[in-house]
């Protein structure tokens, strides 16, 4: 079983007055999780219905179930209580998902009591999170979006109800414009972001959305061409008094595409970008942003342009690529929320190869000749980083299941998208 290449000191003497409590449980929380144990040496309490074994077995994660249906009021009552358990510890809440997030956002005056939030405000979020609120304070800011049609369905049950047409050429991209209503349905066929070819498609997921009780808005926005690698992302963090003090970013080399999951990428090297860094900060900035925040931009091979698709209210799921390349997140987090200090800017600005993925499946999908060539580099020089096989977890049935996980990684790939091609999906 391989491990990674490289294990970074700790950069901070152990802190047992922190307690960071991580709602969910995918390889996200897990990566907050190592992020804080890297920083600090802390335990960290995972509060979710089904965490995955790398988490429930990991030496430095206790778990707190609760039910997958939980309502605002019940996951409340969970953290107050944990809140109750500790009161000599530091809390900070974390979390991972719109649909977490949003409940941080509707609840922050009860959980402020308690916890350092490093969320944006309801307002900010509703304001600069919905992707069709994005688009407009993109434009004002001067940065490229995708163009975009605003479809609203809280009118659908309307005999006059009707859905805008589209002036922009097939194939188009459709996804929900808030990620919380639409992550709570549940009917066949799901998909995280729709690729649709022809309008006939596009006007039977109307249908398929009207059945499913959707009642929120969905966007409809022209497909920019150009494969995995031409995405970026970008992480920030804004501290409380409005200065972003953590920035970094990385090329996406290739994505998942079950459709569930679709557009998260599994494997990336980090990278300066400072235009999209400039562009981020103006757009958190300019907004009133708090808390942490994940952008997705893709680089147009037509022109050139990069096009910012959303910026998400939380960390990211693949957070902790910027721990391995020598930025780790918590650390200005804490500082800026526990210890009332001002930070100079931390920039992610080594090297390396964070994946999720074999390294020949990797390869597999990297056709552009230089590009694959840096990877291989850096996998010989001994740069690659991966998530879940951290070299401090010792329990064998953990790092078995890890093991088997990356393998299955070939399976779903091999269903989804068994060769690379010239566009993303």
């Amino acid at each position: 079983m391989t491990i990674d290449y490289l294990t970074r000191p700790r950069p901070l003497a152990p802190r047992q007055d922190i307690l960071p409590v991580i709602i969910g449980g995918d390889f996200g929380v897990y990566g907050i999780g190592r992020c804080f144990n890297e920083a600090f040496g802390c335990r960290c309490i995972c509060v979710g219905s089904q965490p995955t074994e790398s988490i429930t077995r990991s030496h430095f994660f206790d778990v707190r179930h609760v039910s997958a249906h939980a309502t605002d009021a019940q996951l409340l009552d969970t953290l107050m209580t944990i809140a109750g358990e500790h009161p000599d510890k530091k809390l900070v809440l974390m979390a991972n998902h719109d649909i977490f997030s949003a409940f941080v956002a509707r609840n922050m005056a009860a959980l402020s009591r308690h916890y350092a939030l490093p969320f944006p405000s309801l307002d900010v979020m509703n304001r600069l999170t919905d992707k069709a609120e994005f688009a407009r304070a993109c434009q004002r800011a001067g940065i490229d979006t995708p163009g975009t049609v605003v479809v609203d369905f809280s009118g659908v049950l309307d005999e006059a109800w009707a859905a805008p047409e589209i002036p922009f050429a097939f194939p188009v991209v459709a996804k929900a414009a808030n990620g919380e209503p639409y992550d709570v349905l549940e009917f066949e066929g799901k998909r995280k972001i729709w690729f649709i070819d022809t309008p006939d498609e596009l006007a039977q997921l109307w249908e398929t959305l009207k059945a499913a009780g959707f009642r929120d808005t969905f966007l409809v926005q022209e497909l920019i061409p150009g494969d995995n690698t031409a995405m970026r992302s970008i992480t920030a963090y804004v501290d409380s008094h409005g200065t972003v003090t953590l920035i970094g970013s990385a090329r996406v080399l290739l994505e998942d595409h079950a459709p569930t999951m679709i557009g998260n990428p599994v494997a990336m090297i980090t990278e300066d970008f400072p235009s999209l860094w400039e562009d981020a900060c103006t757009l958190l900035t300019e907004n009133g942003y708090r808390g942490f925040a994940n952008f997705d931009v893709k680089i147009d091979p037509r022109d050139g342009r990069a096009v910012f698709f959303e910026v998400n209210p939380r960390i990211g799921r693949n957070n902790w690529y910027m721990a391995a390349a020598g930025a780790n997140p918590m650390i200005p987090m804490v500082a800026d929320l526990i210890d009332g200090q001002q930070c100079e800017q931390t920039q992610a600005r080594d090297e390396i190869l964070y994946t999720m993925v074999p390294d020949s499946l990797l390869l597999h999908y990297i056709t552009d000749p230089e590009l694959r060539a840096r990877v291989t580099r850096i996998i010989r020089e001994g740069r690659r980083f991966d998530l879940l096989l951290n070299p401090t977890e010792k329990d064998l049935r953990r790092n078995l299941t890890v093991w088997l996980q990356k393998q299955n990684h070939r399976r779903k790939f091999a269903r989804y998208y068994p060769e690379p091609t010239d566009t993303s999906y």
